[in-house]
């Protein structure tokens, strides 16, 4: 890395004068979070001070911590959804935010089966982008020469909706991609993607993820670093290589695009930098023909310094795939974010997957913390308002479920994840994710519940009593060997009349009844985004959840409160589910999803 000479910050040597300012900062929010954090606060209650949220809760324009916190109820979505369908229906009274409300973000978690629905204002893009420009400066200190090539990411936008107001609802990264602040953004050395803008901006996944490959294939010794948003982005794109290398080697040969790519804008672009180059071709074509494709990043992209991806929480599942095919390259998490708001950064973003934390940024938004013990759960009345933690008071080696108010508006709400407390940076404390609250399956995007699975279940099981057979008991399991990854349910069935069991055909529509049942954002992995595969059921043997208790109690777990657990994920008890079972039957088609939002 060129050190510019006399430069210096806490965190370590800069690479430029610019970096050396971002550190700066850094290091001053967090020697000041709780002054900066009481700033926070009266900011945001004082810009929002005459919307009919706060003024239900007579603060009378109070913008102190104790007025706040003793009158403000914590909320969760469906506390807030009445007002927000008011704002989707058009009504544009300063409900939430006395700055009108530009657009709704569509969260990964769902309310009712569809998108939960986040209201947001313009100014929040400056916002998130401050978060954004903090990344780089962090990545220069450990990875040196990045201003020497390329990255390439594969990004892509979701289809979006109209709220009968007119208002888009889109996910915050498509919100993002769109924006002037990314298509715009001034050329960084440091931050050059292989990826031009119109390929990112394809809602043609198909389109986008074609151009995407081909672009890093001709840059292929330029790249230093590879990634997606989601670690099953970035095996999503390797399973893309594997069906479809032929055809982007015939492009490379011949210098002409696939037909199939059609988007004009995409041709235009790409037809300035694709020229004939056998060699290439040839290259592309022996790394990926074999069987072989252990290492398959470092082989085509041999500069590759590290994978950027997520792999906390639900993402943590594909890591040892993504060593497979990246001969265990780092992996890098640089940020923590949801729709509802952008929180913080990892400060040593080259550590090991399991020591990923993130130091939360005082000026993002003002946050508490509701101590989490799963044993004894905090109770949460909107009539007394518990005793919720300020950023600067949390305690190392305890966990928390996140609570923020932002400057869009949201007061006291509860965004679901859990985090543990792992260490401090100056006085910033700094987090770990541990996971989303109630989530038991997650492949993508998607986030499903005990509650959604039992409803998918009932409804899939209604399929079998023409044929007088019962559910005995069930399980489930996130699949992530194959790609894209899928839902395993394991099922134990009753056959009362064994000369007319339930066929391969019934099972494998029990398979679609499920996937019809489970919420939007599931539907859309599947039919849109091709992120999640058919969901599947295995059905075991009669007597196996009774072989599952006994290995359970066998470790330790009480025969009276024992119960089948609704998700595993521990190798032992997946193979004995696996060593039981009798047949195996897949989702025959795609379940019903459509863009538009259900009235």
């Amino acid at each position: 890395m060129a050190i510019v000479s006399g430069l210096s910050s806490p965190l370590g040597p800069p690479a430029c004068e610019k970096d050396a300012k971002v550190l700066q900062f850094i290091d001053d929010m967090t020697k000041n979070i709780d002054p900066e954090q009481v700033r926070v606060l009266a900011e945001i209650l004082t810009r929002n001070a005459n919307t009919e949220y706060l003024q239900r809760f007579n603060i009378s324009g109070a913008i102190d911590r104790e007025t706040f916190k003793s009158k403000v109820p914590v909320v969760t979505y469906e506390d807030l959804k009445p007002d927000i369908d008011r704002i989707a229906n058009g009504d544009r009274s300063p409900i939430f935010s006395s700055h009108p409300i530009s657009e709704f973000l569509t969260s990964s978690g769902t309310s009712a089966g569809e998108r939960k629905l986040m209201p947001t204002v313009a100014d929040e893009l400056e916002r998130r982008q401050k978060l954004y420009n903090l990344l780089q400066p962090v990545m220069n200190l450990y990875v040196p020469g990045l201003d020497k090539g390329k990255g390439l990411y594969f990004l892509f936008i979701k289809a979006e909706t109209k709220t009968p107001s007119g208002l888009v609802a889109r996910p915050v990264l498509t919100s993002y991609y769109k924006s002037e602040q990314f298509k715009t953004r001034p050329y960084d050395p440091y931050n050059v993607y292989t990826s031009p803008n119109e390929t990112i901006l394809c809602v043609d996944s198909f389109q986008s993820m074609y151009s995407q490959m081909l672009c890093g294939l001709l840059m292929r010794e330029e790249v230093l670093r590879v990634g997606a948003v989601f670690a099953s982005g970035l095996l999503r794109a390797i399973r893309f290589l594997q069906l479809n290398w032929k055809q982007l080697s015939q492009d490379i040969a011949s210098g002409t695009l696939n037909p199939r790519v059609s988007d004009p804008s995409i041709r235009n672009c790409i037809s300035e930098i694709l020229k004939p180059n056998p060699q290439l071709a040839e290259f592309v074509s022996k790394e990926c023909e074999g069987e072989n494709w252990e290492g398959i990043i470092t082989r085509i992209w041999p500069n590759t310094k590290y994978l950027d991806v997520i792999v906390t929480g639900a993402m943590a599942q594909y890591i040892p795939t993504l060593d497979y095919y990246s001969g265990g390259l780092p992996k890098v998490c640089t940020m923590y974010a949801s729709s509802e708001c952008y929180f913080g950064l990892n400060l040593n973003p080259m550590c090991k997957p399991s020591e990923v934390c993130y130091t939360i940024m005082p000026n993002m938004g003002y946050f508490e913390f509701i101590p989490h013990d799963s044993v004894n759960p905090v109770q949460i009345s909107r009539d007394s308002p518990p005793h919720l933690v300020d950023l600067a008071d949390v305690e190392i080696g305890k966990e928390y479920e996140l609570v923020i108010t932002t400057y869009a508006g949201l007061c006291r709400y509860r965004v679901g994840d859990i985090l543990q407390v792992t260490g401090f940076h100056n006085l910033a404390p700094q987090f770990k994710f541990v996971r989303r609250k109630n989530v038991l399956l997650s492949i993508d995007s998607d986030k499903t519940d005990e509650s959604e699975l039992q409803t998918a279940i009932e409804n899939a099981t209604a399929l079998l009593r023409p044929y007088d057979t019962t559910l005995v008991e069930y399980t489930s399991f996130a699949d992530t060997k194959t790609i894209p990854g899928h839902y395993v349910i394991y099922w134990e069935l009753l056959v009362k009349d064994p000369s007319n069991p339930p066929s391969d055909d019934v099972l494998s529509q029990c398979c679609l009844a499920m996937e019809e049942s489970l919420n939007s954002v599931y539907r859309q992995c599947r039919v849109a985004d091709n992120s999640i595969g058919p969901l599947e059921i295995r059905v075991v043997k009669n007597g196996t959840f009774e072989e599952l208790m006994d290995y359970a109690i066998s470790r330790g777990a009480s025969i009276n409160q024992y119960k089948a657990p609704r998700c595993v994920n521990f190798t032992p008890i997946v193979e004995l589910l696996d060593s039981r079972v009798i047949s195996v039957n897949f989702s025959p088609k795609t379940p019903h999803w459509t863009p538009e939002r259900r009235r």
